[in-house]
């Protein structure tokens, strides 16, 4: 375990939602990322932009004390996770779930709400209506009694984000929640995010969409092993910066760089 309890303030501040000092992460001595130095800023949409293998799962489970980390330390509103647990939210891989697990969407959402209801305690009414609120909010009222593994990917992604607003975060944290999913939710996880900004909540998002990080997104991480590149996506997300993170994929990148100057020449 990594001994981070003597920290500084510049480098875990309060204000950052997630702040990240000097974590090298490794697998089988293998370095997955390295180095990495990183402050959320706060009330913002931040997409996590890499190649495969690039560790941007890693980091987030890194973050969230799920893989040990090498070196390094991270806050969150400059403190611990362990102690700022009921402020963060986390959607994992949908690839990562055991869908046929014998609970319906309701269970699930409510899974959410453990840390206020208590361990082993009755699930009330009144948790019960906050998880069905959830799912009414992402369009899965529904189906609230329907088993999980017979949701459709782009159901059963619903309902883990219904999950995450049951918690009432102040920070998200998305691995790859567009994945496998159909227009009508990736519509409806967009429309959700907003809402989150609007109520000057974060989300920091793995993303693999190029062509869509401008659209969606304020903020951008430019991920590959190390941290290439962070900021405002109008200044960040560029097609030199995009080749410094993912090599000799040019082909991709210069679709991508041709949309995004057809789009800056007609504004």
């Amino acid at each position: 375990m990594i001994d981070d309890s003597r920290v500084d303030a510049d480098e875990y501040p309060e204000w950052s939602p997630l702040s990240i000092h000097d974590m090298t992460v490794a697998y089988h001595r293998r370095s997955v990322l390295w180095d990495i130095d990183y402050h959320a800023p706060p009330g913002q949409l931040v997409a996590i932009v890499g190649p495969n293998g690039s560790g941007k799962t890693t980091l987030i489970k890194a973050s969230l004390d799920l893989v040990p980390k090498l070196s390094g330390g991270v806050r969150f509103f400059g403190k611990p996770y362990r102690q700022q647990r009921d402020r963060v939210a986390y959607v994992p891989q949908r690839g990562s779930v055991d869908w046929d697990f014998p609970v319906n969407a309701l269970d699930v959402v409510t899974m959410g709400l453990y840390r206020k209801i208590g361990w082993c305690m009755p699930v009330t009414r009144k948790y019960r209506q906050m998880a069905l609120d959830s799912l009414d909010r992402v369009g899965m009222a529904a189906y609230a009694r329907r088993q999980i593994s017979q949701l459709s990917g782009g159901q059963q992604q619903r309902v883990f984000l219904a999950r995450a607003l049951a918690q009432d975060a102040e920070l998200y944290l998305m691995d790859e929640p567009f994945v496998g999913v159909d227009a009508a939710t990736e519509r409806a996880i967009i429309s959700i995010l907003h809402e989150l900004r609007s109520a000057g909540k974060t989300a920091l998002v793995v993303h693999h969409d190029l062509q869509t990080v401008k659209e969606y997104f304020d903020h951008v991480m430019l991920l590959n092993m190390r941290l290439v590149a962070t900021g405002p996506t109008s200044d960040v997300f560029t097609p030199e910066n995009l080749k410094k993170t993912f090599g000799g994929k040019l082909a991709l990148l210069d679709q991508v760089g041709t949309r995004m100057s057809i789009g800056e020449g007609g504004k």
